[in-house]
C-alpha cells in the first residue's frame, strides 16, 4: 500500500501519531494557531486524510483539498462539517460514538448534583473565608434523589444518564427522542413523553441533543416558560441549542432555580459574556470527554477510522451523510 499525506490538525498522543507514521507521511498544523495557519493551508491540495475536532471546515477549505478522501474527527458531534459538501465530493467522514458516552454521563450527573446542592457555590464560600457560622436557610441546596429527571436526547449518553439517575438515585425519568426508543430500564423506571410533558414535569431537564436545524434554538423564550417553576437546565450536548439570553431572563425571573452549561454559543466563553459570572450558572469549559482515558479512547478510535479508511476497509464508524436533494 503506498504512503498517503495526511494533515493531523489537532495534537495527538504520541503512540497514536506513530500508528498514523507508520503507514503515511504525516503533517501537523493547527489553523487556530497563528503560527500553524499557513502550514494547514499549504498541506490542504496533497493530502488523502485529515484527523482532529473543534476546527470549523467548509466547503471552500473542501475545494482546496481534491485528494482528499476520509475525514476523521475526534468527536462524536459532526456540526462541525459541512455534511452536503462531503458527500458531494464523496469524502468520508468518521467520529467516534460509544467511547465517551460513560464519561458524558458522570459529568452530567455531576452537574445535576452541584446545581441542585450548590456545591461550588458553598465551596467558593469556604475558599473565600465567607463561611463563619453555620449555614442557614438562605444557603440550602435541594434534594435530587425522587426528583424527576427530563432527557431531551435519548441515544447512549441519554441512556447512560438515565441508569445513573433511575437505578442510583430513585428518579422518575421522563424522555424525549425523536425515534420511539425502549428505555433500557426496568418497567416503571423511565417512559417515553412529549416535549411539552417533558418541560411541564420534570424538575431537572438534560439536554443531550444533536445541533441540527430542527434544534437550534428549541430551548427559548416559550419553553422556558412551558417549565415547572423552580427546574433546573443542564445542556450538555451544543451551545446553540439554548437561546442564552431567554436563559438569563428566565433565570433573573426566577422561572429557573439554576443551570449547569458545559457548551455555549461561543467557545471559550467570551470575557464579557453574562452568563460568566452569573450566580444561577454553573459553567464549565466544554469537559464533558476529558478524562484522561476517554481522550486516549476518542484518539484510537480516530486513529483507527482514519487508517481503515485508507486502506480501502470500512471504518469503525462513519457518521451517515445526508441524502442528495
Amino acid at each position: 500500500m503506498s504512503r498517503r499525506s495526511v494533515l493531523v490538525y489537532r495534537d495527538l498522543p504520541r503512540p497514536q501519531l506513530d500508528r498514523i507514521r507508520q503507514e503515511h507521511d504525516v503533517i501537523q498544523a493547527d489553523p487556530r494557531r497563528e503560527d500553524q495557519r499557513a502550514a494547514f493551508f499549504e498541506a490542504l491540495p496533497r493530502v488523502e486524510g485529515m484527523i482532529g475536532s473543534s476546527v470549523r471546515l467548509d466547503a471552500a477549505m473542501l475545494d482546496q483539498a481534491p485528494r482528499l478522501r476520509v475525514v476523521s474527527s475526534i468527536s462524536v458531534g459532526v456540526d462541525a462539517y459541512p455534511l452536503a459538501a462531503l458527500r458531494d465530493r464523496g469524502i468520508v467522514l468518521c467520529h467516534t460514538p460509544g467511547v465517551l458516552t460513560e464519561s458524558v454521563a458522570d459529568l452530567l450527573f455531576a452537574m445535576v448534583l452541584a446545581t441542585s446542592r450548590r456545591v461550588c457555590e458553598m465551596a467558593a464560600m469556604v475558599r473565600e473565608g465567607r463561611w463563619q457560622r453555620n449555614v442557614g436557610a438562605d444557603q440550602y441546596g435541594w434534594d435530587v434523589h425522587g426528583k424527576t429527571l427530563g432527557i431531551l436526547g435519548y441515544g447512549r449518553i441519554g441512556r447512560a444518564l438515565a441508569r445513573r439517575a433511575a437505578l442510583g438515585f430513585d428518579m422518575p425519568v421522563l424522555y424525549h427522542s425523536r425515534h420511539p426508543v425502549d428505555s433500557g430500564l426496568p418497567d416503571g423506571r423511565a417512559r417515553a413523553a412529549g416535549l411539552d410533558e417533558v418541560l411541564a414535569s420534570a424538575d431537572f431537564i438534560v439536554l443531550v441533543l444533536p445541533l441540527t436545524d430542527q434544534t437550534r434554538g428549541l430551548i427559548g423564550p416559550q419553553a422556558f416558560a412551558r417549565m415547572k417553576p423552580g427546574a433546573i437546565l443542564i445542556n450538555g450536548a451544543r451551545g446553540p441549542i439554548v437561546q442564552e439570553r431567554a436563559l438569563l431572563d428566565a433565570l433573573d425571573s426566577g422561572r429557573l432555580r439554576a443551570a449547569g452549561l458545559d457548551v455555549f454559543d461561543v467557545e471559550p466563553l467570551p470575557a464579557d459574556s453574562p452568563l460568566r459570572g452569573h450566580p444561577g450558572i454553573l459553567a464549565l469549559p466544554h469537559i464533558g470527554s476529558a478524562t484522561h482515558e476517554t481522550r486516549l479512547a476518542m484518539a484510537d478510535m480516530a486513529v483507527s477510522n482514519l487508517l481503515r479508511v485508507l486502506r480501502g476497509e470500512a471504518p469503525l464508524a462513519a457518521f451517515p451523510l445526508p441524502a442528495a436533494g
